[in-house]
């Protein structure tokens, strides 16, 4: 039975006070969403899985974290090899970031073991198509992810949906000047926090199913 208008004059004093209290309580029941949401929200989006495998694969984006990151990782023996997503066409004032990024994986000792994937896409689904191209000549079917942090988990189900024959898992490059899972601390964060629930919710319910 719907809740109905409490005003209406056919309704006897019971009838009432059985609506309203159905009122408040579905009143109730939408207010501990809306605070589980904004406790939990935050938190939801950030995934760890970090494990050993074939290559580590980093992100395009927020270069100042990710292959920071990446060769951390790479330094401590998490794959054998690093390949680093950089967008083919970017231009940083009068320098191409594919020039930037060979001469920054060039000062690294661990040079000999990465490798630059060029991005066409803009999207995460397409990069991921990108990154399977650049895995052609790949040994072994374990990828470690290495992306901003808020963005781990819809990075994780593209992937496992994109490249179906490998097997993914995710760590963060955290950065508390861009993101937090305290979400509601900072506005930067309430931003970030919003912009990627869209982007997953709209990956989830539409991106994956085209």
């Amino acid at each position: 039975m719907g809740i109905g208008y409490l005003g209406d004059p056919s309704l006897n004093a019971e009838e009432r006070s059985v609506k309203l209290r159905k009122l408040r309580l579905a009143l109730m029941v939408v207010l501990a969403a809306i605070v589980l949401f904004s406790i939990t929200s935050g938190s939801f989006l950030v995934v760890n899985d970090l494990q050993r495998a074939d290559v580590i694969v980093v992100l395009a984006g927020e270069t100042n974290r990710r292959a920071a990151v990446g060769l951390q990782l790479l330094s401590q023996d998490y794959a054998p090899k690093m390949i680093l997503d950089v967008p083919a066409n970017d231009v940083i004032y009068d320098q191409k970031l594919m020039d930037i990024a060979h001469a920054f994986i060039q000062k690294s000792p661990l040079r000999q073991s990465v490798e630059i994937c060029p991005i066409i896409g803009l999207s995460t689904k397409a990069e991921a198509d990108d990154v399977a191209r650049c895995l052609t000549q790949t040994k072994g079917r374990r990828i470690l992810v290495v992306t901003s942090d808020y963005h781990t988990r819809r990075a994780r189900s593209i992937f496992q949906h994109q490249l179906r024959g490998y097997q993914i898992f995710v760590t963060p490059a955290s950065d508390a000047t861009q993101f937090g899972a305290s979400w509601l601390k900072h506005r930067q964060w309430a931003k970030l926090n919003f912009d990627e629930w869209v982007r997953l919710m709209w990956w989830e319910l539409v991106d994956r199913w085209h």
